[in-house]
């Protein structure tokens, strides 16, 4: 396959289209160099938002929020592509499934945190599943990725349903450059179970370019974000596009400041044969660098990352599997049947090769909240 052919798992997660991912800058009329690759990556939102699209119009997913943050019919991607972002989601879906399963050693709340989360659905989701009562979710994004979020969830009552859109100057006014700042951040606002009158944020969008988030002072800076909870951190090819020690810093950031915390990275992997090879130059032609795949080339150089940043300790684990184990291994013979039987897969090769390049890595740490997780990473099949 020429690099121009080889298809992106990048464009498997949700997100917004071409309105920036939270690595993104504003700027004037003459960008610079740096903007200019910024909106690059940016603009792969609009593969990843078509990409999910694909997979629910082809009966791989369920998400009827998936139409609103795609304009128009959509396209049909390739299988492989279709299969990649099945098996990447269900993955995730695993994992977070276990980080929130009740224990009673947990105390009642858990947050999660979603760096460059774009336009993703999970949240609503959760909700659709009712089992969002007793989670905060949070998500980090560039100002106006926020701001355009907002502006999806209140034109679609689906998306808003019974819960209350409430907007609110940042707690800590956050030197971005960008301008209405202060009307980009926004919460969800759901009533409080047994207390009569109450309400409180159940989802809260806050706008930053990631970038600068190691110079933020603490966790006081980002309405609702808590300390005493366990906390679970999802990147779904977000970091990889931050330079090494800028990805790491952002990591180290929450780490510093949460004792029981988990991470779920989403990366590509492998660059060093001939394949990954094509798929960096394949990028490249888009003028998109990922300066961590060139650092934690391997699964083992991922789960070393993390056992840098303390994950794992506290009697704490790691693990890391690529996408195409997930396939073979967390997903039932019977569901990757039906699979299967959607469409056909006639590039098996093609499907190993990039499935092979991309991984999950997960680790945690902390004295509650995992007991789950550590279960089912002794287990060959979560499933």
């Amino acid at each position: 396959m020429s690099s121009s052919q080889i298809p992106n798992l990048l464009s498997s997660r949700g997100g917004p289209r071409s309105r920036g991912r939270g690595r993104g800058r504003g700027g004037s009329t003459q960008l610079s160099a740096a903007s200019r690759r910024d909106l690059s990556i940016q603009a792969t939102d609009t593969d990843a938002a078509v990409s999910r699209l694909s997979a629910v119009s082809m009966g791989y997913l369920d998400d009827p929020f998936a139409p609103f943050f795609v304009n128009g019919q959509g396209t049909r991607r390739l299988p492989i592509i279709n299969r990649g972002t099945y098996a990447r989601t269900n993955a995730l879906d695993i994992l977070i499934d276990a980080f929130l399963s009740p224990s009673s050693q947990e105390p009642e709340l858990k947050q999660i945190v979603s760096l460059g989360a774009g336009t993703d659905t999970r949240y609503f989701r959760l909700r659709a599943q009712n089992r969002h009562h007793n989670v905060i979710y949070h998500e980090f994004d560039f100002p106006a990725v926020c701001a355009a979020k907002c502006h999806i969830v209140e034109s679609n009552k689906s998306l808003s349903r019974d819960e209350t859109i409430a907007r609110a100057e940042t707690v800590a006014p956050i030197n971005t450059g960008s301008p209405g700042i202060a009307e980009a951040e926004w919460q969800l606002l759901r009533s409080v179970k047994d207390r009569s009158g109450g309400m409180e944020a159940g989802y809260i969008c806050h706008p930053l370019d990631l970038r600068e988030l190691p110079s933020i002072p603490g966790l006081s800076s980002f309405r609702g974000l808590k300390a005493d909870l366990p906390t679970l951190i999802i990147s779904e090819c977000c970091l990889c596009y931050l330079e090494v020690d800028v990805a790491k810093d952002v990591l180290k950031w929450f780490t510093d400041r949460i004792p029981s915390i988990g991470v779920i990275l989403y990366e590509p992997i492998g660059v060093d044969d001939a394949f990954g090879q094509m798929m960096v130059e394949n990028l490249a032609t888009r003028g998109i660098v990922m300066p961590t795949v060139q650092r934690y080339k391997a699964l083992e150089d991922q789960l070393g990352r993390l056992k840098e940043l303390g994950f794992g300790g506290d009697g704490g684990s790691t693990n890391a599997i690529t996408i195409e184990n997930i396939w073979e291994e967390w997903i039932t013979t019977e569901e990757r049947e039906r699979v299967d039987g959607l469409e056909g897969l006639d590039e098996v090769e093609e499907w190993q090769m990039l499935a092979r390049h991309y991984a999950v890595v997960w680790g945690e740490r902390g004295s509650y909240g995992w007991e789950t997780w550590r279960n089912l990473q002794q287990q060959t099949n979560p499933r």
